[in-house]
């Protein structure tokens, strides 16, 4: 998808003339020196180019003036969790954002149409069942390795035996080291600090904010340097650990979550991460995932983008009644919008939040149907249900193939134990509860 087909196709057919010219043995190099100086200047023109004032009064950066502009809300719910509970809600959240990343996994990028026509091919029932038979993007490979870890082929029906590595995940796993090791109090910087010890790789902008902690900056510098991808989904995808910290503390976890996007983010990117992270707190406190979505809207900016995509979301889902109908009114609003950002993303899980009516396997499976960043909205739809179902409601059958395993990319910590990540979790959430 892009908002840009024509200058995108004129690039292509540019660099079929170059290689082309070069693969005839022209001497090419002065002529690609010359359009690359040309695109570099255009791009140093676009990141100066100002936000327009009215956006950015609606959507600030900064934690004070971002409070400034919620609306009422109730900050923190009555939480009656025994620790048991606490327990199987952390567990259910966990092994939920697990399920919706392992069945997404597989299609991710892949258009609507792509995953019905795929799953039609593979005779699976639709809305989708169970973890894809056969994986819809075959040219991968099933054994070419998923973030230089896993084998593709683990995220598949028969071959799912421990939860696999994926950047849904460790951003999670992250979290947890960083509350463990500088405690609830701890800062941008020191997110800055764990990504330099942790992350051998990033993708977007969390791998521009990497090179730029590598170059000295410190955060929030590290966000805004060559970054034009502050407004993408990679913020969103680490909100789980601030909402497991937090459960039934909307505004502590959207806190928590702003001194981590800071590092990486800016406006709409920082909104998201704060959103989903004050979902997931109240997940914990409530029987309803629409609640917490509601929740959760009271720690954003009233007006910003994505507060407006969350409830023109919400409303789409109440007047049409059909999720069809409400995916393809979404797909169609985002039309050329990058598949990673923020915005159709949060509506796409909304929507299968909603449609899912608290069915386990239905949510992350309609999230997962409505396309685009399938790993990101099914794992997150995946946490938020599974902190409100806890555990011992989740279908065995999405949550026994892994076993107790769980494997990572982060530096020096690839092997874990969710039964580990729970106990450290609920630890962490007592220690922020007793601030």
């Amino acid at each position: 998808m892009s908002y840009f087909k024509d200058t995108e196709r004129a690039f292509h057919y540019y660099l079929d003339w170059l290689s082309l010219r070069k693969e005839e043995g022209a001497h090419v190099d002065g002529e690609e020196r010359r359009v690359l100086k040309a695109v570099q200047a255009a791009a140093k023109r676009l990141e100066r180019m100002p936000v327009p004032k009215a956006l950015a009064a609606r959507e600030p950066s900064g934690l004070r003036a971002i409070r400034a502009l919620r609306p009422r809300g109730p900050r923190r719910l009555k939480a009656r969790l025994s620790g048991a509970e606490l327990e199987d809600r952390m567990r259910g959240a966990w092994l939920g954002r697990a399920a919706g990343c392992t069945l997404g996994i597989p299609c991710e990028g892949m258009t609507k149409k792509g995953i019905n026509a795929a799953a039609k091919t593979f005779s699976m029932k639709y809305p989708l069942e169970y973890y894809w038979p056969l994986d819809p993007k075959p040219q991968a490979g099933p054994e070419s390795l998923h973030y230089d870890v896993t084998p593709r082929g683990n995220y598949l029906a028969g071959r799912v035996n421990r939860i696999g590595a994926d950047d849904d995940l460790i951003y999670t796993e992250l979290g947890l080291l960083i509350l463990e090791q500088f405690g609830p109090g701890f800062t941008a910087k020191d997110v800055g600090k764990a990504w330099l010890k942790y992350l051998p790789m990033a993708c977007t902008a969390e791998a521009v904010a990497l090179e730029n902690l590598k170059k000295g900056l410190k955060p929030p510098a590290t966000a805004a340097k060559n970054n034009p991808y502050t407004d993408w989904i990679g913020a969103d995808i680490r909100s789980d650990p601030w909402g497991y910290a937090a459960p039934g503390r909307p505004e502590k976890a959207a806190e928590f979550a702003w001194r981590d996007a800071v590092v990486s983010h800016k406006a709409t990117g920082i909104h998201g991460e704060m959103f989903f992270s004050a979902v997931i707190a109240a997940a914990f406190a409530v029987d309803d995932p629409i609640e917490a979505i509601e929740i959760g809207l009271t720690e954003i900016p009233k007006d910003c983008r994505t507060a407006k995509a969350v409830k023109a979301a919400l409303g789409a889902c109440r007047r049409d009644g059909d999720w069809n109908k409400t995916t393809d009114r979404i797909l169609a609003k985002y039309d050329g919008m990058s598949m990673a950002h923020t915005l159709n993303n949060a509506e796409l899980t909304v929507a299968g939040l909603w449609y899912g009516k608290k069915n386990f396997g239905r949510t992350i499976a309609l999230t997962v149907m409505g396309g685009v960043d399938t790993d990101c909205t099914g794992a997150t739809a995946g946490s938020i249900l599974g902190a409100v179902l806890g555990a011992k409601r989740i279908p065995k059958k999405w949550t026994a193939p892994f076993g107790d395993r769980v494997e990572s990319y982060i530096i020096g910590k690839r092997w874990w134990r969710t039964g580990d990540i729970v106990r450290r979790f609920v630890k962490v959430a007592k220690g922020v509860a007793g601030e």
